[in-house]
C-alpha cells in the first residue's frame, strides 16, 4: 500500500466530501480518485464512505446501519444489493462478480 502524501491526502478528502454532498465532481478528479482508490485500501474505503453518504444521506448515530457504516460493510449502492430470498444460481453468479470478496482477487 502507497502512503498518500498530504497533498493528496487532502484532494481524496475535497473530493469525497463533494461526493457525500452530491455536489459536482469533475470527470478528470473522478478518474483520479478511482486510481488512487485501486492502489489504496484507505482511499477505496473513504471513497466508499463518500458515495454511501451520497446514496443513504447522514445516518443516526446507532443502530445497525450506523455500524454497517463505520464497519464499512456492505456495498453503498443499493441496486448492488440483493434482498429477500435468492436462488443459488442467482446468489453463485452476485458472488462471482465480487472477485474482492470471493476470489480474493484486486478488483
Amino acid at each position: 500500500m502507497q502512503m498518500l502524501s498530504t497533498d493528496v491526502r487532502l484532494r481524496v478528502e475535497f473530493i469525497c466530501q463533494r461526493i457525500a454532498k452530491r455536489q459536482e465532481v469533475q470527470l478528470s478528479d473522478m478518474q483520479w480518485i478511482q486510481k488512487w482508490a485501486n492502489c489504496n485500501h484507505s482511499v477505496e474505503a473513504q471513497l466508499r464512505k463518500a458515495r454511501r453518504v451520497a446514496v443513504q444521506g447522514d445516518l443516526p448515530t446507532d443502530g445497525l446501519d450506523a455500524f454497517m457504516q463505520d464497519m464499512d460493510i456492505g456495498e453503498p449502492d443499493p441496486s448492488d444489493q440483493l434482498s429477500g430470498p435468492q436462488d443459488p444460481t442467482t446468489l453463485a453468479e452476485w458472488f462471482s462478480q465480487k472477485r474482492k470478496w470471493f476470489r480474493g482477487t484486486g478488483v
